[in-house]
């Protein structure tokens, strides 16, 4: 006989409970466990027996399992396939997450649009707009857009018959959020809610080969899809990033199970939709300033070397403590490449308020960005620009340690050879054992700051 039973999930962390507490024994937020009816069915002795009874399953060597070898669904956004690592995977789970308003929707939108003018079958089932919504967006992105068929349904037990009767290639299930399951008390968006819907669309999608894309949203901290036990089940994770004041958009992966985590895709929000930036070291390069305070990192985002500017802000205060603010790096890394800087350059900014940015919106959390950021600090704090006499900015990368040792980064001569494309020579970097052409090696952050002044004026004379 059936009964019931209540056990407490984290929605932050998905950690389980059996008992309510005030704070979540699994990541230490406050009010975060929300309770969930499970109803479970009691074995008998005689159901035990039988599982007893049944022959136990047998276990395969891998080279005996039949690799299937099925044709990814390209979605005709180059930059979204690049993230993907080629495209959908026919019964794959995506997780696509962003803030309100970065384009999520537009995206998907025309990457169902580009399958349905490339012959497959799609469907858009949207739970936060009537289809008339969808359909005055879909007119600004093109007539491939308008032909994609849209469902307006909330409920889950309808959205699955659907798929299941209507068989599609791709799906979008935009937002994860807003479906419900009659068979739990429980309102749209718990954690018992979305952990039904991702099991139930995961299930169908799997067992008919569709490719489901679920929109979810992001918390205040930044989690995807609210209670971050969805990214456990879902084969993968997209997060699209970017200020909504700017138009500058980029897509990662933060899980992939057939592909890459460490690519990057970068697009750009126009009339007509997003538009992909396949050259964005363009972009940014040609929209550095000679100021100081500005440095160009040579980064590496997955297979492809990016060129971003970095800009650093040091201006005197009286509060104690001085503020402290990063925008595109980790501010515990900042603190960090501060503390170098004053122990090891010579740079003090302990009475200065420090602000560090990657212009273009963009988010680095390679540690190859330490040089980078410590010499556009420096820069601020002298008030004199690192360039040369044609007005290019300084290019450079490389880690910093804790006692101020430049070590070493991977792709070196990628992102040499990225730099030199823009005319960025010459490229200051830790010494390497095969130094390509255009490379400064440098051992120390204090020997950086001395090449930076002897090859780029006078900028860093006294600290260095």
């Amino acid at each position: 006989m059936a009964k019931q039973r209540s056990r407490y999930v984290c929605r932050e962390c998905g950690h389980e409970s059996l008992a309510w507490a005030g704070q979540c024994p699994g990541c230490s937020e406050w009010n975060t466990l929300e309770e969930v009816v499970v109803t479970a069915t009691t074995a008998s002795a005689a159901g035990r027996s039988t599982r007893r009874r049944a022959a136990p399953p047998r276990s395969i060597p891998l080279r005996e399992v039949e690799s299937p070898v099925e044709q990814r669904l390209g979605t005709g956004i180059g930059e979204l396939d690049r993230v993907l690592g080629g495209g959908l995977v026919p019964g794959s789970l995506v997780l696509l997450g962003g803030s309100p308003g970065i384009g999520k929707s537009t995206i998907t939108a025309m990457a169902l649009g580009n399958l349905a003018a490339a012959g497959r079958s799609v469907l858009y089932v949207t739970g936060e707009e009537s289809a008339a919504q969808v359909r005055m967006r879909a007119e600004r992105l093109g007539e491939s857009a308008l032909d994609v068929p849209a469902l307006a349904e909330t409920d889950l037990a309808g959205v699955v018959a659907a798929i299941e009767s209507e068989r599609p290639d791709a799906c979008v299930v935009d937002s994860v959020q807003t479906l419900h399951s009659a068979e739990l008390s429980s309102a749209p968006g718990s954690v018992a809610q979305v952990r039904e819907a991702a099991n139930a669309l995961m299930e169908v999608g799997k067992r008919n080969g569709t490719a489901l894309v679920l929109v979810g949203h992001v918390t205040k901290e930044g989690a995807v899809a609210g209670p971050r036990v969805l990214e456990h089940l879902v084969d993968c994770v997209l997060l699209f990033e970017g200020e909504r004041e700017r138009s500058y958009r980029t897509l990662r992966a933060l899980k992939n199970r057939f592909g890459a985590t460490s690519e990057l895709g970068v697009f750009e929000m126009r009339e007509a939709g997003l538009v992909e930036v396949e050259d964005p070291s363009a972009r940014f390069v040609g929209e550095a300033t000679a100021a100081s305070g500005s440095v160009v990192l040579c980064a590496m985002e997955g297979t492809r070397p990016l060129l971003v500017e970095v800009q650093a802000l040091v201006a005197p205060t009286d509060v104690v403590p001085p503020r402290r603010v990063a925008n595109g790096i980790d501010r515990n890394r900042l603190a960090m490449i501060l503390a170098v800087l004053s122990r090891h350059a010579g740079v003090g900014v302990g009475n200065a308020d420090v602000f560090v940015n990657v212009a273009g919106g963009v988010r680095v959390d390679e540690p190859g960005a330490d040089l980078a950021i410590a010499l556009a600090i420096a820069s601020a704090h002298r008030g004199e620009p690192l360039s040369d006499r044609e007005g290019r900015p300084l290019a450079c990368f490389g880690e910093v340690g804790l006692t101020g040792e430049l070590r070493y980064v991977a792709h070196a001569d990628r992102r040499v050879a990225e730099a030199l494309k823009f005319g960025l020579s010459p490229v200051l970097a830790p010494a390497v054992r095969e130094a390509p052409p255009g490379l400064e090696p440098a051992g120390t952050l204090r020997a950086a700051l001395g090449v930076a002044r002897k090859r780029f004026g006078a900028a860093l004379r006294e600290a260095a």
